[in-house]
């Protein structure tokens, strides 16, 4: 099965479980049992899985067939080559393929000089203004392969400019960057690229990554910080004819390869083994220099062996155009799609699944609750009302004043209830003065002056340190605002259960570990390189740091801000079941009043009102058996594992 199918069941699958929470969300608001909460969270669980992505990074120093591969792979159906895949360099800025049906096909291009300022890409991508934009035509795969040869364009500019741009300057013939007699240097014209393409795969959500190598990786440390480490799979190209060369070590060391053995997604394509077909040797002698190399490389790399991936993406390529099965085979590239998809759908999918079960699990047991509590109400007005069939109009009295009380009780239930809602405002504000960004804004401006100031390299680490040491400590912080307020609620709901009948279950429960472990993972970055890039300063570390610090603070913010959101939602959630079960409960209350007033009234009501509530609790049924449906629906969805099979083989099964 190809990763094109692979992928195709996933975005069915993807689409059928939006089409079940979307009836979900339907049905609420038909019958009336949604609130402005879970009308929220639905709206946004709809959003994450129309926009969810997969992104897929091709990382490779230049010259291996990175840009090959990624033809090889996704768009032989166009008979040609679609990325510009010459010898030398080719891709020469990181660059992104998506598809943004918000806009038409084109290319954006970030001029190199946008490096001058202290934003990072994802903060220029909020000012189209700042980027060149240049329009595809999609109808011609020559009018693309034209316009796409623009993320080749160079430009020249003077060795100081070079500089400070990051770009490293050596000289030699085999430096990347280096002085001409001009006394100029030839270096990427664009820093970013994002190329915008109706393609089938980059329509269902597929993103690729295409770096430019160690020097593009090494300057923008939005790469090594977000985008590779964010990537749900990472291509790491290697030549067949070179092996592991320094250059390729040093990429795979620093930026991709991990500590502590396997990490899922990381995948070594062993590239141009087709120069290793050699006529004058038999199949077996070149099945043994390819295993060869792969043991070699899977052992510079401390990778296991079934991780490399022996290919000849030019071959894949020209077989795919022309159909040549046995050509195809050959070239290795089944087994690395296999692979990909194998790697990349499941664990995918997990992700999706878990996020998807959470949320809606929490919607549809805040909605049982709310239709559970309902039924109990239903059945005491109809006990009661019951018990009152031929009973004289004191004891109607009695009943009448048996409800008074209940509700007097329930009203100073309530009194209870505000005022622990003025203990959870208080603590709100103390989780947010901790989590919020105003603390997190005036440490990275302390630290930010700190290290401007700095003249050692040892000062400028520490100011770094210190910086992780203070975010570390606001989470701990607000993780304990956390605590308290669970717990406080917990005893709330605890107390109004047993009181007053309500069903709330156990309030949902919020962590900031993944927030505190991505804290980690920056800190453990800059320990590993802006640490050892202090050491190599002299004059040139204000521009160097100053980039890589203030992308650090971008990446920090970024996790500040989603834990913010998250807690924000969190707060609502956890206030939200006490909220409606304790409107519900006086509703339920108001009508028992009113309806033993009405047979106080006139006992000939009676009957005609059992009758009343007896058909309410019917419908209410319906609805509880509607429900369970529709969980059992998105149960089965959820539980779907995605096998690249068509419908027609889906149904057969």
């Amino acid at each position: 099965m190809t990763l094109a199918q692979h992928f195709a069941a996933y975005s069915d699958w993807r689409a059928e479980l939006s089409a079940v929470i979307e009836k979900f969300g339907g049905w609420l608001v038909d019958n009336e049992l949604t609130d402005a909460q879970t009308d929220r969270r639905i709206v946004q669980l709809l959003e994450k899985l129309r926009e969810d992505r997969l992104n897929v990074a091709f990382v490779a120093e230049f010259s291996r067939g990175k840009s090959e591969l990624i033809n090889a792979i996704f768009f032989a159906d166009y008979g040609n080559r679609i990325l510009p895949s010459t010898p030398g360099r080719t891709t020469m800025c990181p660059t992104e393929l998506l598809f943004d049906r918000h806009k038409p096909p084109s290319i954006e291009l970030l001029p190199i000089e946008s490096r001058e300022s202290r934003d990072s890409i994802s903060e220029y991508k909020r000012f189209p203004d700042e980027w060149t934009v240049l329009p595809l035509d999609t109808s011609s795969a020559a009018a693309m392969q034209e316009a796409l040869r623009h993320v080749s364009d160079v430009t020249r500019v003077d060795r100081a400019f070079a500089e400070k741009l990051g770009f490293t300057i050596a000289d030699g013939d085999t430096a990347v960057f280096r002085v001409d007699a001009a006394g100029t240097v030839e270096i990427p014209r664009w820093r970013h690229a994002v190329i915008n393409f109706p393609h089938p795969l980059l329509q269902q959500g597929l993103v690729i990554l295409d770096t430019p190598g160690l020097n593009a990786i090494g300057t923008e440390p939005e790469l090594t910080l977000s985008l590779l480490p964010n990537a749900h799979a990472v291509l790491f190209i290697l030549a067949a004819d070179t092996g592991v060369t320094q250059s390729d070590l040093m990429v795979w060391r620093e930026h991709i390869g991990t500590l502590g053995g396997r990490k899922k997604g990381r995948l070594v394509v062993l590239n141009k083994i087709d120069s290793l077909w050699d006529e004058l040797k038999s199949a077996d002698q070149i099945a043994s220099e390819i295993a060869k190399q792969i043991d070699t490389c899977a052992w510079t790399l401390s990778l296991p062996e079934d991780q490399v991936f022996p290919v000849s993406a030019q071959k894949a390529l020209l077989a795919k155009i022309n159909g040549d099965g046995e050509l195809l085979t050959r070239s290795g590239l089944l087994e690395l799609e296999r692979a990909l998809s194998e790697e990349l759908i499941p664990a995918k999918q997990e992700i999706v699944r878990d996020n998807t079960d959470g949320e809606f699990a929490d919607c549809y047991l805040r909605t049982r609750s709310l239709l559970e509590s309902r039924l109990i109400g239903l059945r005491e007005q109809i006990t009661e009302l019951t018990e009152l069939r031929g009973k004289n109009k004191g004891v109607v009295e009695y009943m009448m004043g048996k409800v008074r009380l209940e509700q007097e009780e329930f009203d100073t239930g309530l009194q209870r209830y505000y005022a622990v809602r003025s203990v959870f405002s208080q603590l709100t504000n103390n989780l947010f003065a901790h989590l919020g960004l105003d603390s997190l804004r005036l440490l990275t401006n302390t630290t930010r002056a700190a290290m401007v100031h700095a003249t050692f390299s040892r000062t400028l680490s520490a100011a770094m340190q210190n910086f992780f040491d203070s975010a570390r400590a606001n989470l701990t912080r607000s993780r304990a605002e956390v605590t308290e307020i669970l717990a406080m609620m917990e005893a709330i709901y605890k107390k109004f259960a047993v009181e007053h009948g309500l069903k709330l279950g156990t309030p949902v429960t919020f962590s900031l570990r993944s927030y505190e472990k991505e804290i980690d993972r920056l800190d453990q970055w800059c320990a590993t390189h802006i640490n050892s890039m202090f050491q190599l300063l002299t004059h040139e570390k204000g521009q160097l740091t100053q980039r890589f610090f203030e992308e650090v603070t971008v990446q920090v913010r970024k996790t500040f801000e989603h834990a913010n959101r998250d807690a924000e939602g969190w707060l609502k959630a956890i206030m939200a079941p006490m909220e409606i079960q304790i409107r519900e409960h006086q509703i339920q209350l108001k009508r028992r009043l009113e309806s033993i007033k009405r047979i106080h009234q006139a006992t000939d009501t009676l009957e005609e009102r059992i009758e009343e509530l007896l058909h309410v609790e019917k419908n209410l049924l319906a609805q509880m058996q509607v429900l369970k449906n529709i969980g059992q629906d998105v149960r089965d969805v959820l539980q779907q594992t995605v096998t690249g099979e068509d419908e027609g083989e889906r149904s057969a099964a």
